[in-house]
Formats: structure tokens, sequence, C-alpha cells
């Protein structure tokens, strides 16, 4: 276990880019021992990035960690490309990724969004996963929506909320993300930059237990990435994040309660509430869920780091041949 919080900073010993698509190409990254056991992060989102922290939840002494931005995201490219940019078609690019790394089965973690789409390709591919880390649990349910962008956050963080209503005519608030999908792929580029910057600064206003002012001001300086990643997200959002029915994660869940999983779960997480986390923990009876008291929904938060290294360390017993 290391000494602070994460595991030192490290370099990727390998990186590239992987052709996915007429369209798309993926940057990947690889850090840890080349013969290390595998695993793969997912990063949230939709729309998100990779971060360099991300690559200090694990044992590089043990671990051989592939990391890649999805479709649209970071350094992939098109930038903020929604076309074939379905959650079908990520998990497609997980198992590319994976043929074309030569790994045969790995760990497969994520956090918030990156949790959905690990348990998208688990259900897909279970014979692929020899178990799940994931922490800020989302099974991309229209509840769960409804919750963060349709007033339920808004009752604790009412202050951030009227800055998210701002960009929004009070005649089209009864479904902000319809009013948002509107804005954010129309043609008047002052108004989807108002848009994104209010969508991506909500989300960040309500990340962490304490503000994450570094975060906020991130997506208030950068009209590029706020662009990106509100535009994808209300992409994937609107489209009921491309599950049918929405509770399809839910459904299906009980279909692979085998693999052996851990859930670090924020007690006050207000944009994964944890009742998302409970409710996989009932249809994956297995499952260790650790509700974490002090936290958030960042998975950076000191004791949510330290629970994530804990189940990185713990899980290195699932590789013992």
């Amino acid at each position: 276990m290391p000494e602070n919080d994460f595991f030192p900073e490290i370099e990727p010993f390998n990186d590239g880019m992987l052709r996915v698509s007429a369209i798309h190409t993926l940057y990947y990254e690889e850090v840890g021992r080349t013969d290390g056991k595998p695993v793969v992060y997912l990063h949230g989102g939709p729309g998100g990035r990779l971060s360099p922290k991300y690559r200090q939840f694990f044992d590089p002494e043990f671990y051989r960690v592939v990391l890649f931005n999805q479709r649209g995201a970071g350094k992939s490219t098109p930038k903020g490309e929604l076309e074939e940019n379905t959650t079908w078609e990520l998990v497609e690019d997980i198992e590319k990724l994976r043929e074309h790394l030569h790994i045969d089965r790995w760990m497969v973690c994520g956090g918030s969004w990156g949790s959905t789409l690990a348990l998208a390709y688990a259900t897909k591919y279970p014979l692929r996963v020899i178990g799940l880390i994931l922490s800020g649990v989302s099974l991309g349910t229209d509840s769960e929506n409804q919750w963060f962008y349709q007033g339920g956050a808004a009752n604790l963080f009412p202050d951030a909320w009227e800055k998210f209503l701002a960009p929004i005519p009070e005649i089209e608030r009864g479904d902000m993300l319809k009013a948002y999908h509107k804005r954010l792929m129309g043609n008047d580029e002052k108004a989807r930059l108002e848009a994104a910057k209010a969508w991506s600064i909500w989300e960040m206003s309500t990340l962490a237990l304490l503000p994450d002012e570094a975060a906020i001001k991130t997506y208030e300086e950068d009209a590029i990435q706020a662009l990106t990643f509100a535009t994808i997200e209300c992409h994937y959002f609107v489209n009921h994040c491309f599950f049918k029915p929405d509770t399809y994660l839910l459904e299906k869940a009980r279909e692979i309660a085998h693999i052996p999983c851990r859930i670090v779960q924020g007690r006050y997480d207000v944009i994964c509430p944890a009742s998302a986390a409970w409710n996989l923990k009932k249809a994956m009876p297995s499952t260790e869920l650790r509700i974490i008291q002090d936290v958030g929904h960042s998975p950076f938060e000191k004791t949510t780091v330290s629970e994530l290294i804990q189940a990185t360390e713990d899980f290195k017993s699932l590789f013992v041949e």
C-alpha cells in the first residue's frame, strides 16, 4: 500500500491511437508493468477525459493498467463527434482495445459513467471480466437523470441550480435535458457555449462534499472542453444512455452476479445517489458495497482514494492461479 493517498506519479510505457471505426480513433495508454496483471480503467462523463491521477489507483509493480479516452473525448478524434457514439459502440471499443493489446481477460474499473460502461461491457463480455471495481455508481436510468437534471439535486444546491437554470427560458424548464439539447446542438455558437459552460459548471459544483474550485474553474476557462463534455453527455442522457429499457443494466445484473465486484460509494454523492449502488448490490448479492460516510461523488476525495486503492490491492487475489 502507498504511504500517501496515491501510488506515485507514473508515465505511460506505451501509448497510441487505435482506429475503431471509419470515423473514430481512440487514444490509449498503458502504465505499470509490461508483464503485469491487466486492468482497464473507464473514465466518466460521458464526454469526460483521462486524468493522470487515474493511473495512481494501481500498484505499478503488479498491474498493467490500460486507460483510454472514449469516442469524441480527450485526445480521441474527432473531438466532440456524436455520430457513431453510443454506449454499445463504446462497449465494442473496449473489446477492440483488449484484442489489440493481446489481453485475454482483465479486471474492469470505472467511476460514475465509467461504472455504467463497465457494467454494460460485463453484460456483453462476461467471460473477459475477472472482476469489477466501481465507484459513484450510475445505472443510466431515467430516474437518475431526472434527479440530477430536473430539480432533485437542486434541493441541496439551490445556488448552483439557479446558474444551471439561467440559460433556459422558464417556459422550457419542464424538460431541462431537452432544453439543453436544443441549445447544445443548435447553430447559435454563443448560445451553445453559454449552455455548455452552465451544464459543466453545474456538475462540477456538485462533484464533491466540499466544493472543488479547481474543477469549476477549469470549465469556466476552457470553453472547448466544456462544449465537448456537455454535448456528449447531453447526447447520451437525452437518448436514455442507449439502454432499452432504461433499467437494462439492473435487469441484466443478475446474469453477472458471479463476477467479483466491489463498489465504493459516497454517502453524499449528489450526482449519482447511493440508491443506485444499493439496488445494484441487491441484484448482485455477492458484491461488496462500501458506503463512505464523508465524501460525495468525486473519486479523488481522500477517503474514496483510500478505499479504491484498498480495492485494487484486495483484488490482486483474483489473479492468483
